[in-house]
């Protein structure tokens, strides 16, 4: 990995000059051409145009979302996170038999349990009590 890196410096010193010409390009240029090449590697995994429509749902399912206030970054990190998450839900099923009290029997697990419940409602409460606001204005 060390190797890698060293390598990446050593390739990407000396184009600096191009990202920065890069940074110069209108948006409505580059936006296309980035379209383009997402398309391009959306086909090239199986050469099948199912990919291209699910590629054409998630982006307008994106838009949508955005539309709507919702920030991109939990749903990419969900994408990213998700098959791991569930990877290791499925053995800790596993081990327990299928016993889904192993999570909130145990100590470790529990306080975990606990932090993310009280994470979700630190981040959905205020919205409630916006939305309530809004609509005992109405």
């Amino acid at each position: 990995m060390l190797i890698g890196n060293v390598m990446l410096v050593i390739i990407n010193l000396p184009m600096i000059g191009l990202w920065v010409q890069l940074l110069r390009v209108p948006y409505r240029i580059l936006f296309p051409v980035i379209l383009v090449i997402c398309c391009i590697g959306a086909y090239s995994l199986e050469f099948s145009a199912v990919d291209l429509m699910a590629l054409s749902a998630f982006a307008a399912a994106g838009v949508v979302l955005a539309a709507f206030g919702f920030p991109p970054v939990p749903l990419l990190l969900g994408f990213i996170l998700g098959p791991l998450a569930e990877e290791n839900l499925r053995r800790a099923m596993a081990i327990s038999a299928g016993d889904a009290s192993i999570f909130v029997t145990r100590p470790i697990s529990a306080v975990i349990m606990l932090m993310i419940a009280a994470l979700v409602l630190v981040v959905v409460l205020p919205t409630f009590r916006r939305n309530r606001e809004v609509f005992e204005e109405t």
